[in-house]
């Protein structure tokens, strides 16, 4: 399942600090690697500790997390929605990735020139919004266009409602307000499935601070929590130049040393890969052998069959049973064997609901 979310975010602001440090597999985890796709295109690890244990138990030849693309996407200036500087090219990236992560400068430092003069992440953050926003309102303002007439001559129900889903989306956009907050029932937007819409991507806010501020935030990160407060978006504080102190180190154990002095016990870009995870409402199962222990990632509320799918779609369209258990199980009892013979194996049909952290195993007949 390929998985993207775009780093954006206003010329210096720490943008591409964060994603050099995120492309660096030294920040995140002792053993996995990291690959580069393209110069702004990064496959990055999700840290999943219980990785580590299943090594551990399992003893397989070896070990595959599960990955997330990261997108470092061209810095954004006024007027990217009529193609100014890279506008263009920054709206057709980021209408391609599946999560946003706004990356907001909340740090004072007269060595680093702010494009704008000085320090306010909540304007640099309406910049951002404003643009997207100007996107959106494009896009369905000739959506509205193409369905006006069909649905007011009355004829068709289906175009006439969603003729009516469309203008409360172009009033909303029009108020300056993002699409995923807009006053819509979940089934209604349906409507708007070909649209693609910016503004109604998850986003995660990244408040880029100085070492000061790292535990306890400053005023504006302050600022930042209170700005979102409505949009049920997530908020993570990371000092963008501690990690990449941290990138810099070679061993995982100066690493670990490293956050330790300065009382952390994880560090920012970890934080953030698996804040990115849960934006996208993602879960991990894992299948688990003497030749390979394994993270598959699904969407939350995805069947057994489904998740058979992710592997092979022969999996899914051949689905017979799975046999589960339960990741605390297996920890507990330490082989599947053990978990058979005490009862905590269980057998699942169609219908099975996948949980996070589920060992499967797959009967399938094609």
């Amino acid at each position: 399942m390929s998985l993207k979310c775009g780093i954006v975010g206003l010329p210096n602001v720490g943008k591409s600090t964060l994603f050099n440090c995120l492309s660096n597999a030294k920040a995140v985890a002792a053993n996995f690697p990291f690959c580069t796709i393209e110069p702004n295109i990064g496959v990055i690890t999700v840290p999943d500790e219980r990785l580590n244990e299943l090594e551990r138990l399992v003893k397989p030849q070896r070990v595959v997390p599960t990955t997330i693309e990261i997108v470092d996407i061209a810095g954004l200036v006024k007027g990217a929605s009529k193609g100014e500087g890279l506008g263009n090219q920054f709206l057709a990236n980021i209408r391609e990735t599946d999560a946003i992560i706004h990356v907001l400068r909340c740090f004072e430092n007269d060595n680093i020139i702010h494009v704008d003069g000085s320090i306010n992440p909540i304007r640099d953050k309406e910049i951002i919004d404003t643009e997207l926003q100007l996107k959106d309102l494009e896009t369905v303002e000739k959506k509205i266009q193409r369905i006006e007439k069909v649905a007011k001559a009355g004829n068709d129900k289906e175009a006439k409602k969603g003729y009516d889903v469309l203008c409360t989306y172009k009033s909303h956009l029009e108020s300056g307000q993002s699409a995923r907050s807009a006053p819509v029932a979940i089934e209604d937007k349906k409507y708007l499935s070909d649209c693609f819409l910016l503004t109604d991507k998850p986003v995660l806010y990244v408040c880029n601070v100085d070492e000061q501020a790292l535990k306890a935030g400053n005023k504006f990160t302050e600022q930042v929590r209170e700005a979102v407060k409505n949009e049920n978006a997530e908020v993570l504080i990371i000092a963008a130049a501690i990690e990449a102190d941290i990138a810099q180190l070679e061993s995982y154990d100066d690493r670990v040393l490293f956050l330790s002095d300065l009382g952390l016990a994880e560090s920012g870009v970890s934080l953030l890969i698996k804040a990115a995870y849960r934006l996208l409402d993602l879960y991990t199962y894992f299948t688990a052998g003497e030749k390979e222990v394994r993270a598959w990632t699904i969407h939350k509320g995805m069947t057994a069959p489904q998740a058979a799918g992710v592997i092979h779609t022969d999996f899914e369209r051949g689905f017979i049973r799975a046999e589960v258990i339960a990741y605390e199980n297996f920890v507990k009892f330490g082989s599947e064997s053990a978990c058979r013979d005490n009862g905590k194996l269980s057998i699942e049909g169609k219908e099975y609901i996948v949980k996070d952290g589920d060992l499967m195993h797959f009967r399938f007949n094609v």
